[in-house]
């Protein structure tokens, strides 16, 4: 097999040929991750933006690891709820319909801008002119729609995307929204990267778009000041780390909860021997039903509340604190988630595990940029205790994980997920798809999933009926059979590595994920 110089997976095939274009230039995995980025935010516009925010972890050739944390800060000022422009829409996803908040008042303090520019100056190698220039070339001259993005668009995010003038611009040029195999173009967000190139990506901050922004949310009911936009800063971590079945798992630490409820799945897994069940066996979907129950049991014990304290993550993941809810597992057993990803490897051995976000988007884009900023304060999943009840001036807490697995010192595997709350299911059962049942990348990813929440158990197609005849839930949740897959079980796109040096690359089918190699 030819050895690669580098594999991206990703959630579009331009959002990797971006990245995939820096290795012949002499580029590396984090060059690579930025373009990606960047092009992310035009071919898959419905998912991620510059407005957004998200979350990069580095594994580099010394064997470095850092969680870039360029995700979204809450606002330092509230207002009356009464002035806010505030309103919920619902999203359709065939089987489920999920209420998001949009308006000027769910738009937190994005993180993307700050967060390519960020990574780019501490581990890239190229030009930023360079990095940026697929997607501006992207933006300028369009490209086609693919059926999911088409989905994505209509029925999902309409009422979204074409809520402002701007956004009917890009998305309804003709009058109604566009669809698959047609052509999308954003000529004023390819102006906008030249410029952030050309004069810094401080000026989304400081500059004349960060005062157009601050000025509209001021007129028509927003919470961003320029104060909130000039303080807006990257945050360096260092993963939260996990050990199961003999690997090392690195993965976002808090004040995000997403790594640590995942970390939570594989403690709970590591008392059972998962490599003895049956894939999709009767007794297996009900031991990943009773993990993701016991997993949100914890999370409601004060757990969304201590994310922000020293030594949280390793409080709840001690096994003093996970012995009952084992030992409640152990008997059962004995008994009978608007997101995309990349994940990106070089033949050096640097990696980057990138998550991004705009929910749902707001629905406002800045005038004159072809960005639409987040709405992420509309984001039921990112605010437990109720709308306009979060913290002032922190970072909220995200389901966003980038996961790197470690084998000693080896990379081994690099994964993401989008899909907002079910970002941590699907990523554990990759995980033990992959660790506890021997599959390949490719099937781990790909096979069929299953999410439990608030008493429903959805399971995807895929799984054998019989089993799921015979299933039934100790807290008696309602059993919910899809009938095709569907992005609202995720988007895990994921490398891996081999001891020999090969990478391989895989992209999940619910979201037209793909890999390329050179």
């Amino acid at each position: 097999m030819q050895k690669l110089n580098g594999v991206v997976a990703a959630g579009h095939q331009e959002t990797a040929l971006a990245g995939l274009a820096m290795f012949p230039l002499g580029g590396n995995a984090f060059d690579a991750a930025v373009a990606s980025m960047l092009a992310a935010c035009v071919a898959e516009p419905g998912l991620t933006s510059l407005g957004g925010g998200g979350f990069l972890l580095a594994h580099t050739h010394t064997n470095q690891n850092i969680l870039f944390d360029f995700f979204t800060q809450t606002p330092s000022i509230k207002q009356s709820k009464s002035q806010v422009d505030f309103y919920p829409v619902d999203v359709n996803f065939g089987g489920s319909v999920q209420e998001f908040h949009i308006g000027l008042g769910s738009m937190a303090v994005p993180g993307v801008a700050a967060g390519v520019f960020k990574v780019h100056q501490t581990l890239g190698k190229l030009p930023l002119k360079v990095v940026a220039e697929p997607a501006i070339n992207l933006a300028r001259n369009g490209l086609e729609i693919n059926t999911f993005q088409a989905y994505t668009f209509n029925p999902i995010l309409s009422s979204i995307l074409l809520s402002s003038p701007e956004g009917r611009e890009i998305y309804a040029p003709q009058g109604s929204i566009l669809q698959a195999g047609e052509r999308i173009v954003m000529k004023n967000l390819a102006n906008t990267l030249e410029y952030l190139v050309q004069q810094g990506f401080e000026e989304f901050y400081q500059g004349e778009i960060a005062r157009q922004l601050v000025a509209d949310c001021q007129q028509g009911g927003g919470y961003l000041t320029e104060e909130d936009l000039r303080r807006y800063r990257v945050i360096e971590r260092q993963p939260l780390r996990i050990g199961y079945r003999g690997k090392q798992i690195l993965t976002n630490p808090p004040p995000s909860s997403g790594g640590t409820l995942i970390g939570l799945g594989l403690e709970l897994l590591s008392g059972i021997e998962v490599a003895n069940l049956e894939f999709g066996s009767c007794r297996h979907l009900r031991m990943l039903a009773d993990v993701m129950r016991l997993t949100n049991t914890v999370r409601k014990q004060g757990f969304d509340d201590r994310l922000h304290e020293q030594n949280m993550a390793a409080e709840f993941l001690s096994p003093e604190h996970l012995q009952p809810y084992l030992q409640e597992l152990q008997e059962t057993v004995n008994k009978w988630g608007s997101t995309t990803h990349i994940s990106v490897v070089d033949s050096e051995g640097n990696a980057a595990s990138v998550t991004t976000s705009n929910g749902e988007g707001s629905g406002y884009m800045i005038p004159g940029t072809g960005i639409m900023i987040n709405n992420m304060l509309g984001e039921e999943d990112l605010n437990p205790h109720g709308f306009h009840e979060w913290r002032e001036n922190v970072r909220l807490s995200s389901m966003m994980a980038p996961t790197l697995i470690l084998d000693g010192d080896r990379l081994e595997m690099v994964i993401g997920s989008g899909g907002s709350n079910r970002i941590r299911t699907a990523i554990l059962q990759v995980i033990s798809n992959y660790l506890d049942f021997g599959m390949s990348l490719a099937a781990a990813v790909n096979r069929p999933r299953v999410h439990w929440e608030n008493y429903r158990f959805d399971i995807e197609p895929g799984f054998n009926q019989t089993e799921i005849n015979h299933l039934q839930l100790a807290d008696h949740s309602e059993i919910v059979q899809w009938g095709e897959r569907n992005m609202f079980f995720g988007g895990v796109n994921g490398v891996a590595t081999n001891a020999d040096g090969t990478i391989l690359g895989t992209g999940d089918i619910r979201r037209s994920g793909v890999s390329l190699g050179i």
